[in-house]
């Protein structure tokens, strides 16, 4: 059971009756008057372990004319779907408030190469600043929820913001981001976007120690590092940033993003943005590949997924399957086959 948004057909179609965690927003007033509709397409499969905790959201012509706003969340704990959703549904508009109430950016009068890397600086930190105020108001608001436990609850996010041929990245926990790009020889390489942050990187593992935190893999399972409290073997979170968990904010677990800058150029031909249940069991270039090999663009996400869940049955037949959650975001129309080498 899943949930497939195109926005080539701009139909929703919810097969897992009404489990509503993933959205599509389209902002006619911002978009398609260039002539050219981007094609986009999300699609989520519920796991083994319950209730599928993640949520997604495809918002185009947000900011400006073939603006996009694109975010995985991938919840975790008892109320992880809860968290998951009340990310989704606030992160967008308060950023785009955030944004709107800032400085508009002004070009100086210099050369144009200096010029262009001047605004691109500033237009980068102007949207730095947003991201980092706004995903910190969202953590607050989180807790604020007094009738809801998230002590042990959260989700990571990893969000793409197109502006024109500017794109901002904002990752937060080990969802990904993967670039799709043409090379000089006619092929498409996967360029990986985000780090995933985990206890096992040593910068996080040094800021969680410094902060009281433990980090140590249980014996059952040694390559997989964990959040533990200071005198407590709990509650054992795998990834070192999210929203939520305020058991271990106190820790060294921080909501604070990794946030970067890509200029779009004719090579980049799509974005892909998942959740760890496709990349625990699809390499980078497999994902690339399986988009490169889908020949109608509004599926595939849905064609990503589903590779995972394959994946999922032959690699680890005996455990209970991650939920796994894809966007696909095309900047061009033709895409190169992948590199086969």
């Amino acid at each position: 059971m899943g949930i497939c948004i195109s926005t080539a057909s701009f139909e929703i179609h919810a097969i897992d009756y009404g489990h509503e965690n993933l959205v599509h927003y389209e902002d006619n007033n911002n978009n398609g008057a260039n002539g050219y509709q981007q094609i986009g397409s999300v699609y989520s499969q519920q796991g083994s372990k319950g209730l599928n905790q993640d949520s997604a959201i495809l918002y185009q012509g947000y900011g400006v004319e073939n603006g996009v706003f694109s975010g995985v969340f991938d919840g975790h704990g008892e109320n992880g779907q809860i968290v998951s959703k009340l990310v989704m549904n606030k992160l967008p508009s308060l950023l785009l408030k955030h944004i709107l109430s800032l400085p508009k950016i002004t070009s100086p009068k210099q050369k144009v190469k200096e010029v262009d890397e001047s605004v691109k600086n500033k237009k980068f930190n102007k949207w730095k600043e947003a991201c980092l105020s706004s995903f910190k108001v969202v953590d607050k608001d989180i807790k604020s929820l007094e009738k809801l436990d998230f002590s042990c609850s959260g989700t990571t996010a990893v969000v793409a913001i197109r502006q024109d041929d500017d794109l901002i990245i904002a990752n937060l926990g080990d969802s990904r981001a993967v670039l799709g790009r043409k090379t000089d020889e006619g092929t498409t390489e996967a360029v990986q976007l985000t780090t995933d942050l985990k206890p096992s990187l040593p910068s996080e593992a040094e800021r969680i120690r410094n902060c009281g935190g433990r980090v140590l893999a249980l014996e059952k399972e040694p390559h997989i590092q964990r959040v533990w409290l200071p005198n407590e073997d709990a509650p054992g979170l795998a990834m070192s940033r999210a929203f939520g968990d305020f058991m271990l904010k106190n820790y060294g677990i921080i909501s604070r993003p990794d946030v970067s800058y890509h200029h779009l150029s004719p090579n980049d031909q799509f974005l892909v943005l998942a959740s760890d249940g496709v990349w625990d069991v699809l390499s980078n270039d497999q994902v690339v590949s399986i988009v490169c090999s889908t020949n109608d663009g509004s599926a595939a996400a849905k064609a990503v997924v589903e590779a995972s869940i394959d994946a999922w049955k032959m690699k680890f037949p005996n455990s209970k399957r991650d939920d796994c959650t894809a966007i696909c975001l095309f900047f061009q129309q033709n895409v190169s086959p992948i590199n086969s080498t």
